[in-house]
């Protein structure tokens, strides 16, 4: 039998992201968008390696890519733009793969993602729909679907849609979340900023990284993006109107441009938004859940707006597919409210704390940022720290932690994400981990595949994989082995540190168990 459908609203990167990672693990999916066009001016600017992985097991990672440029770090100038710390971020590979960061026009993202929707054969995509009533998100999952009431936006005909679990990311002014009734907590921050997008010709003669202006008086925030394309953002002042320094740009732009007017500079847009740190007091009422803006604002200093949103599509994708085909069962969809919910927060918390740094308060906490800065730039692990673009490890969910293993598995940790180093295999073709496992659960071990891990994979349809430092040769017929690329650091080396650990990793490539003595790790969600 096929599994039932699930309806997606929303068709930004976050619920294409969604339709894709459903679609690609065999999940039809009916995606509605109220917009007739994809938004065609540039909003997000900035993904982590991290999100990257994601964005490759959808397939759009190396056109995007092609199309973007790595992040070259961060620096904090005072008011008269002179360096206060610099954080240096080099644009080689990480161990995940990708480069640290990268900086992105977002649309050539979802340009990439709606041709991938509209090629695939089980994405039905319905644009100029309007949702206004959802019916059946209360009942259980063997209930009758939800049904999703729409109206065209062009002429108001009205179409129902039916499926078993609805997916709102729909943005922060979701209709889903207020037809479900959730409400937003304010988590008290809101400032107005000025965002100016500029191309520019020829290109300007800048620092290729990120530059922070902590100017009490007005605080600024300076991108290269790609190529021609750069982006300002200036705090505004309270009482102030966008008009007040739209007509002052020339001046306000001169200490990057060397010039007060516009010549060679061509304005693609100029806004004002007001950046908020808000999250979802739900992210799941029954068969509905809440992604992206919908289900939580971060304000914009780490750059982790849409990459939470494309990390809720991650987590929760893999974990419809489980249920809807019968590997798990329908518990384990409550572990996204558990998983997602404290990540979300805890980047918000960071992202405030990142926007005090850089623009709070006045002559007084500007002394105390620079004393603090000052002394953070000389010490190593702090540097190494504020350049990272990692995210905290998950600390509840489909995970199973066992505190005996702890001072061993502490470089593999569960809830954090499996590095994606190069390997090799016998026949001598280098593959990237990622590549190798699809997206399907796997187990990894430096040891010999015992008779209790070969049967754990079999009864629960995980890869089983060995990592060596040696050559790899032909295994076991249903074991991959593989060889750690030479002279390569990769935190995967502590399995061959220690043969008889076993890792367990989900489809979502998050470590979900760690065990010892070459026995399969138990599994942290219940099969159905």
């Amino acid at each position: 039998m096929d599994p039932p459908n699930v309806i997606v609203v929303g068709a930004g990167p976050v619920g294409c992201t969604a339709a894709l990672l459903l679609a690609d693990r065999g999940i039809p999916v009916t995606l509605i968008e109220r917009h007739l066009e994809p938004h065609r001016l540039p909003r997000a600017v900035h993904l982590d390696d991290e999100v990257a992985r994601t964005l490759h097991r959808i397939g759009v990672s190396e056109a995007l890519l092609a199309r973007s440029r790595p992040g070259r770090g961060l620096r904090l100038l005072d008011a008269d733009h002179r360096v206060m710390a610099e954080f240096r971020r080099e644009a080689e590979v990480a161990d995940s793969g990708f480069p640290g960061a990268t900086m992105f026009h977002q649309p050539d993202l979802e340009a990439l993602l709606l041709d991938r929707i509209h090629r695939h054969p089980l994405v039905a995509s319905h644009r100029g729909v309007e949702v206004h009533a959802i019916e059946g998100v209360h009942a259980p999952l063997s209930a009758p679907p939800v049904r999703v009431h729409t109206r065209a936006v062009a002429d108001e005909a009205a179409r129902t849609f039916a499926g078993s679990l609805v997916l709102g990311c729909d943005g922060a002014n979701s209709t889903v979340r207020h037809l479900l009734g959730v409400r937003m907590r304010d988590l008290r921050f809101a400032e107005r900023w000025l965002i100016v997008d500029v191309r520019a010709d020829p290109p300007l003669d800048t620092w290729d990284g990120v530059e922070q202006v902590c100017d009490p008086a007005r605080a600024a925030t300076f991108m290269h993006v790609t190529d021609d394309r750069y982006r300002w953002e200036f705090q505004l002042r309270d009482g102030e109107d966008e008009a007040d320094l739209v007509g002052a740009l020339g001046r306000l732009l001169q200490p990057w441009t060397r010039r007060a007017d516009l010549d060679g500079l061509k304005v693609v847009r100029t806004a004002a938004y007001t950046f908020r740190a808000r999250l979802a007091v739900r992210l799941r009422v029954g068969r509905a859940f809440l992604l992206g803006d919908a289900a939580h604002l971060t304000p914009p200093f780490i750059g982790q707006g849409l990459a939470a949103g494309i990390r809720d599509a991650d987590n929760l994708a893999w974990k419809i597919a489980h249920v809807l085909t019968g590997h798990a069962a329908p518990g384990l969809l409550d572990t996204y409210e558990t998983e997602r919910r404290p990540h979300a927060a805890a980047l918000i918390r960071k992202a405030k704390l990142a926007g005090w740094a850089m623009t709070g308060g006045q002559d007084a906490a500007a002394t105390v940022r620079r004393l603090l800065l000052s002394a953070a730039v000389r010490n190593d692990r702090i540097r190494d720290r504020l350049a990272s673009t990692a995210t905290p490890p998950l600390r509840a969910g489909a995970l199973r932690r066992d505190r005996r293993l702890f001072p061993r598995s502490r470089v593999l940790r569960v809830g954090a994400l499996i590095p994606n180093p190069l390997l090799c295999l016998a026949d001598g073709e280098e593959v990237r981990l990622d590549d190798l496992l699809g997206g399907a659960p796997a187990l990894l071990t430096a040891g010999s595949p015992e008779p209790e891990l070969v049967a754990a994979c079999r009864r629960y349809g995980i890869t089983p994989l060995r990592v060596t430092d040696a050559a790899a040769a032909p295994g076991e017929p249903e074991w991959i082995t593989a060889r750690l690329a030479p002279g390569r650091a990769t935190r995967l080396r502590a399995l061959t540190g220690d043969p008889s650990l076993v890792v367990l990793v989900r489809p979502d490539r998050v470590i979900a168990a760690v065990a010892a003595r070459s026995q399969p790790p138990v599994l942290p969600w219940t099969t159905s």
